[in-house]
C-alpha cells in the first residue's frame, strides 16, 4: 500500500479509538522489536502452541517462526488470549516444501545468528547469548525437543540453567525464560533494537484496524467516498515480516 494512503487511512481509523487506546498501540509499538525472533519446530500442543505467542506478545516480539513438518501448529485461543493476532506468524510447512533448513536460511539472509535451545550443561547459558546480531532462537517439540538437523543448522548451541532432578522445561516455560533473559539484555545493550519508523507505519495501520470494530466497512465507504479503488485493491498481499519471506 502507497505510504501517503495508509498513513491517512491510519489516521482516519485513528477517530475511531479513544485516547487511551490509541497512547497504548503507540506505547506498544515503541517497545517491539524484531531483534529476537522464535523458531518453533513441529510444536503440536495447542496449550503450548499458545502460550508461546502470549509470551512473546508480552515480552514485545513481533516475529515468531513456525516449522511444520510432522505437525501442524494449532493454538488454543483461551491460552493465547488473541495475543497471536498483534504477532506476524511466519509459517514454514512441510507441504509447500518447507522445513527447518529454508527457515535457517531466510534468517541467516536477514542476518540472524540461530541459537539452538538444548538441554546441554556445556553449552553457553542463555544470559550468556551475544546479541550484538539479531537473534533467533529454535525450541523443538515437547517431548523429543529439537531435531539433529535443527541443532546443526544453529551457530551456537544455549541452555537454561537448572539445579533440580528434573532436566528441562516445558517449551512454553523454557520460550518465556529465554524472551525474558534476552529482551532486558537487547534494550539495555543493543542501541538500535526497535523498529523503523516504516515498520511502526505498517502495524500501526494493523492493530488500529484490529482495534476498530468493521474497520474493513468503515475503510471501504472511506476509499468509495474519496473516488479510490477498494481496500482489496491498494493493501498489501502480505504484511512484511521484517524482511524475511
Amino acid at each position: 500500500m502507497d505510504a501517503a494512503l495508509r498513513q491517512e487511512l491510519t489516521r482516519y481509523l485513528g477517530t475511531f479509538l479513544s485516547q487511551r487506546r490509541a497512547g497504548r498501540i503507540e506505547a506498544v509499538l515503541a517497545q517491539r522489536t524484531r531483534h529476537v525472533t522464535l523458531v518453533l519446530e513441529d510444536v503440536f500442543q495447542p496449550h503450548n502452541a499458545s502460550a508461546v505467542l502470549r509470551s512473546c506478545e508480552c515480552f514485545g516480539i513481533q516475529d515468531v517462526h513456525v516449522v511444520e513438518g510432522r505437525n501442524a501448529y494449532t493454538v488454543s485461543r483461551g491460552v493465547s488470549l488473541g495475543a497471536g493476532q498483534w504477532l506476524n506468524l511466519i509459517r514454514h510447512r512441510a507441504a509447500a516444501g518447507q522445513d527447518v533448513a529454508t527457515c535457517a536460511a531466510a534468517l541467516g539472509r536477514a542476518g540472524y545468528r540461530l541459537a539452538a535451545a538444548v538441554p546441554d550443561a556445556g553449552s553457553p547459558a542463555v544470559d550468556d547469548l551475544p546479541v550484538d546480531r539479531p537473534l533467533a532462537v529454535l525450541f523443538g517439540t515437547e517431548e523429543e525437543g529439537l531435531t539433529d538437523r535443527a541443532v546443526d543448522l544453529a551457530e551456537v548451541r544455549t541452555h537454561i540453567p537448572m539445579f533440580g532432578f528434573t532436566e528441562s522445561f516445558n517449551v512454553s516455560v523454557s520460550a518465556a525464560l529465554v524472551l525474558r533473559a534476552l529482551t532486558d539484555r537487547v534494550r539495555a545493550e543493543v542501541p538500535d533494537w526497535g523498529l523503523s519508523e516504516e515498520e511502526k507505519a505498517e502495524l500501526r495501520f494493523r492493530w488500529h484496524r484490529l482495534s476498530v470494530r468493521r474497520s474493513d466497512l468503515i475503510l471501504e465507504r472511506f476509499l468509495e467516498e474519496r473516488g479510490l479503488p477498494p481496500l482489496a485493491a491498494v493493501e498489501d498481499d502480505v504484511i512484511s515480516p521484517g524482511g524475511v519471506p
